[in-house]
């Protein structure tokens, strides 16, 4: 045999161990980072706030997480729990869909909404969820952000909305789309109030939501390399409109470009938004 031959012999080898060392590791030890493609320890990432230490990828957060990471320690009050999808379009698999997906999540929707405090500072607060289909707008999700920002002109209260969303919900046809007028309707009476609304973009702010109540805020943050847009590329390519600029949905692109007020990384979120708060509450009221 020759050398080259006997090295690939022995790095094949060595391959074929190490990958059956690491599948003998109790699931959810490792985490592969999908942009970097580092192999993280999944204590550490937590730790981390579920950001790569190699390239500072932000993994999605699920709204507990995202609650945990944002609210004072126990102050999260849910509303509106109780409210379910219904598929009144009679869409084909859409109620097993949604049953699978409250199963595994145990949500009714992807919209979470409540009362907490941030730095001690009362807020009404809503969460997108990702993993309910999306965290795609329909019409349970667009009634919860409704009487988000009901809540927040009743108490008179500032309203905080962490978007994560690919969308309006097909499933829902029209429904959905009126979501956008209604969801807009609210936050706009609650804007004429003078009260304060932030709303944070992480990946993925697209489309319906994007079009509707998420760009209405007084102050936007986005985390970085959030996709942010109405359409996505492959929909953009298709239509032909104009060659697209480098990075042009990504939240970096937006900020540059006066569509995004700052972007910062998950851990400085928090200590951000208590300023703001803090601001708002001495400085009277706000407006866009």
């Amino acid at each position: 045999m020759s050398l080259d031959g006997w090295i690939h012999r022995k790095s094949k080898a060595a391959g074929k161990a190490a990958r059956k060392h690491l599948d003998a590791l109790p699931d959810g030890l490792w985490t592969k980072c999908p942009k970097c493609g580092e192999i993280l320890f999944s204590k550490e990432l937590e730790k981390n706030l579920m950001v790569c230490n190699k390239c500072s990828y932000h993994f999605k957060l699920a709204s507990p997480q995202r609650l945990e990471v944002t609210v004072d320690d126990g102050s999260f009050v849910e509303m509106d729990a109780g409210l379910s999808t219904v598929n009144t379009l009679e869409f084909p698999q859409y109620d097993a869909k949604i049953q699978k997906l409250t199963a595994a999540s145990g949500l009714n929707d992807g919209m979470v909404t409540g009362t907490a405090t941030i730095g001690g500072y009362p807020v009404v607060i809503g969460v997108a969820d990702f993993r309910f289909l999306a965290g795609s707008m329909g019409s349970v999700y667009g009634e919860k952000v409704t009487r988000l920002f009901e809540k927040g002109l009743a108490e008179k209260l500032p309203v905080l909305i962490v978007n994560c969303s690919g969308g309006a919900r097909m499933q829902e046809g029209l429904l959905s789309l009126m979501q956008m007028a209604k969801t807009s309707a609210a936050a706009g009476k609650f804007g004429e109030a003078g009260l304060m609304y932030i709303a944070l973009f992480t990946d993925p702010t697209m489309a319906g939501v994007h079009a509707s109540f998420a760009m209405l805020a007084d102050v936007i943050i986005a985390e970085p390399g959030a996709l942010i847009g109405l359409a996505g590329q492959r929909v953009a390519a298709q239509a032909q409109v104009m060659k697209e600029p480098p990075g042009y949905r990504l939240s970096e692109w937006q900020q540059d470009h006066g569509m995004v007020d700052m972007v910062l990384p998950r851990r400085e979120i928090k200590d951000t938004l208590v300023k703001l708060l803090a601001a708002g509450s001495h400085g009277g009221s706000h407006g866009a």
